[in-house]
């Protein structure tokens, strides 16, 4: 799917469009993740989807798709390793398994910035049988950053939505990382600056 007919789409159905995007993006979307949300950040931008609703279906579609992921794990075990190598995802699903193995519950938030494994993490987690409880702590937390960055990052530079995807797709965790540092120093300076301009 090209970003054109994405955001076609989603000026279609709207805010749904989002969330069904990003929740059948478990099963395999033909299109990237951070495209979805930084297009929903874009539209909001816009004045086409009003911002907060966009955000939170957006999100919940994030959380809920990779949940769906947790949830197959903990059902169906080593049966979805089969099927991830049949979709030649083997290199993924070593990685995965790596980040686990190397940083157990920290993959979760790791694997957020890296796509593909972002999928398959919430797989084997459920299959080692992670708790929920712990899944949904270091999930949903990292996600809700995750999903605020591109969708921020739409809002501010929709023309320039494949470029930045490109460049989050080979540069993975260390971009996302640069990017959330830089939001929070902007943030804190700009804090910062309406004290010193209200005393």
């Amino acid at each position: 799917m090209e970003l054109h007919e994405l955001l076609s789409y989603i000026e279609q159905y709207g805010y749904w469009a989002l969330f069904f995007c990003l929740w059948l993006g478990i099963i395999g979307m033909p299109i990237p993740d951070e495209m979805i949300v930084m297009s929903g950040g874009f539209v909001s931008s816009l004045g086409v989807l009003s911002f907060i609703p966009a955000f939170l279906l957006t999100y919940l579609g994030v959380v809920s798709g990779l949940s769906l992921g947790y949830i197959l794990g903990k059902i169906f075990g080593t049966k979805i390793l089969d099927k991830l190598m049949k979709k030649k995802k083997a290199k993924y699903l070593l990685k995965s398994q790596q980040m686990v193995e190397k940083y157990g519950h920290y993959a979760l938030v790791t694997s957020y910035f890296i796509p593909v494994v972002r999928h398959i993490v919430p797989y084997l987690v459920g299959m080692n049988n992670m708790s929920f409880k712990a899944y949904a702590l270091y999930s949903y937390t990292t996600g809700f950053v995750w999903t605020l960055v591109y969708f921020v990052l739409g809002s501010l530079f929709g023309q320039h939505i494949e470029s930045i995807v490109a460049i989050a797709i080979e540069y993975g965790v260390y971009f996302g990382g640069l990017v959330f540092v830089v939001a929070s120093g902007a943030y804190l300076y700009k804090q910062r600056r309406s004290t010193v301009m209200s005393k």
